[in-house]
């Protein structure tokens, strides 16, 4: 049978994601954080929904493939869709910073992604060889999380509005035709560079400066917000299930955990 396994760490979005795998037929498995998933090793037919540390120690036993975005994917866009200058380097690098910007691990959240005022801002731990992002500090009037399968947008959210949480679902938005355009030209210009399941999240940037993309993320790793949980399923259910089941073009954007 078909079985979703979810991080034991309980969410919104884990709730509603195991709900809507429950309405489908999926069974759904909390996993142990002491435990993993030694005892579902074998079992066929595998998805997973946690973060990745987690997911370093039950992938193998669950037979799950993840999915994710390369580190350096949004450094190599065209300023035509990030509409700002985005670099890639390492948090040494960025401790070097004098002045402001904008910092992010690329996809392990391992510190928080914000606005520093200056290299000493950035906070303790992460290793100085790790990865980051840096990029001009921008204002965004509305950001929106889209969760993307087969080029297709199938559902979707605004999750912030001038870098405040705000949930609204993006059926029914006043801006869902502007994102939808903006997010169709992207995918068709872009789309073979990620993973067929994935989470686009894109935003309206201030000063008239239009549409942007924000990032990429891990479907079996993001927030749902407002979006459809079933239909943001799908794209978890492809960006996190069995190995068997991987596709051709999905094998470079394969998770080395």
């Amino acid at each position: 049978m078909t079985f979703l396994a979810v991080t034991p760490h309980p969410t919104p979005t884990r709730e509603l994601l195991a709900d809507a795998a429950a309405r489908r037929g999926l069974d759904v498995v909390e996993l142990s954080a002491g435990e993993g998933a030694a005892a579902l090793r074998g079992r066929a037919g595998g998805h997973y929904y946690g973060g990745p540390a987690l997911a370093a120690s039950v992938v193998e036993d669950l037979g799950v493939a993840l999915l994710e975005p390369a580190d350096s994917w949004l450094t190599g866009l065209p300023r035509e869709f990030t509409g700002r200058t985005v670099t890639a380097g390492t948090f040494a690098q960025a401790r070097r910073l004098t002045g402001p910007a904008f910092v992010k691990p690329p996809t392990d959240k391992s510190f928080p992604a914000a606005v520093y005022a200056d290299g000493g801002a950035l906070p303790d731990g992460p290793h100085p060889d790790s990865p980051v992002q840096i990029s001009d500090v921008v204002e965004w009037v509305a950001e929106f999380r889209l969760f993307v399968l087969d080029g297709c947008v199938l559902t979707g959210s605004q999750y912030a509005t001038y870098g405040r949480l705000d949930a609204v679902p993006l059926a029914g938005h006043p801006r869902r035709s502007a994102v939808l355009d903006f997010a169709g030209r992207f995918l068709a210009a872009g789309g073979d560079t990620l993973p067929s399941g994935v989470v686009l999240d894109v935003g309206l940037l201030g000063g008239g400066r239009g549409w942007a993309v924000v990032e990429a993320n891990m479907p079996w790793f993001s927030t749902v917000y407002a979006a459809d949980p079933g239909r943001a399923l799908d794209v978890v259910l492809r960006a996190a299930g069995p190995v068997a089941a991987l596709r051709d073009r999905d094998r470079r954007f394969w998770r080395a955990c």
